[in-house]
């Protein structure tokens, strides 16, 4: 069964039920050939839940690398994933990005009415996600996040004008089912079939501009 939340047909937001984060990871691995690494996770803390790292006002609790040589632990093997989130079964799935792709990091409000606009201009889209952090990431061809700042001024936007983050080497994104705080990451547009080749940067960054500046 999937739940959606109300807006647009394609803001439509399926949400896994019954299935592991172990078996989330080793499906990302094995079917979309993401690399993937074990996060933080939440645990209780006299009743309160709070991040693994300890901090307890951790912007980003159960959602951020669980140590510091993160990108080399990231793995493309489900054999490896497998191990990893047996011995941390409550581990965040966190996605490197600049690999198999970049990610393009709008607000949620910019993100919906992006959304809308690329559906009308029959966009391709590649997965993105909503997180609780009230943003919502866009997946590209990896390469992407260097082309932003250019491609926003030949649309005449100043890149520090526009809420639009480019991440790619160095950066990652949490997956969906994901616990980020007391809310968890979904799908905005989900990984299928039809999905799997992503578009370019410079396919979508003209609504998506676009949307950042009405959302200013």
């Amino acid at each position: 069964m999937e739940e959606t939340i109300a807006g647009t047909e394609a803001a439509q937001i399926p949400q896994q039920r019954g299935e592991s984060l172990l078996e989330t990871a080793v499906r990302y691995a094995e079917e979309r050939h993401w690399d993937v690494f074990p996060g933080s996770w939440l645990e209780a803390v006299d009743g309160v839940q709070r991040c693994s790292c300890g901090d307890a006002s951790c912007p980003a609790p159960g959602a951020h690398p669980a140590r510091p040589d993160w990108a080399a632990q990231a793995t493309g093997s489900a054999t490896v994933a497998r191990r990893m989130w047996h011995k941390q079964p409550a581990a965040s799935i966190l996605l490197p990005t600049g690999r198999t792709f970049d990610a393009l990091s709008v607000p949620e409000s910019a993100g919906f009415l992006a959304l809308a606009r690329m559906e009308r201009m029959e966009l391709t889209l590649g997965p993105v996600t909503l997180a609780p952090d009230g943003r919502m990431r866009f997946f590209v061809l990896p390469g992407g996040s260097l082309k932003v700042a250019e491609l926003v001024r030949r649309l005449g936007w100043a890149p520090a004008s526009l809420d639009l983050v480019p991440l790619g080497e160095g950066g990652y994104v949490a997956a969906p089912p994901t616990r980020f705080g007391s809310r968890a990451v979904q799908w905005a547009c989900r990984p299928t079939p039809a999905n799997r080749w992503l578009p370019d940067a410079e396919e979508l960054i003209s609504p998506l501009a676009y949307a950042c500046g009405r959302d200013r």
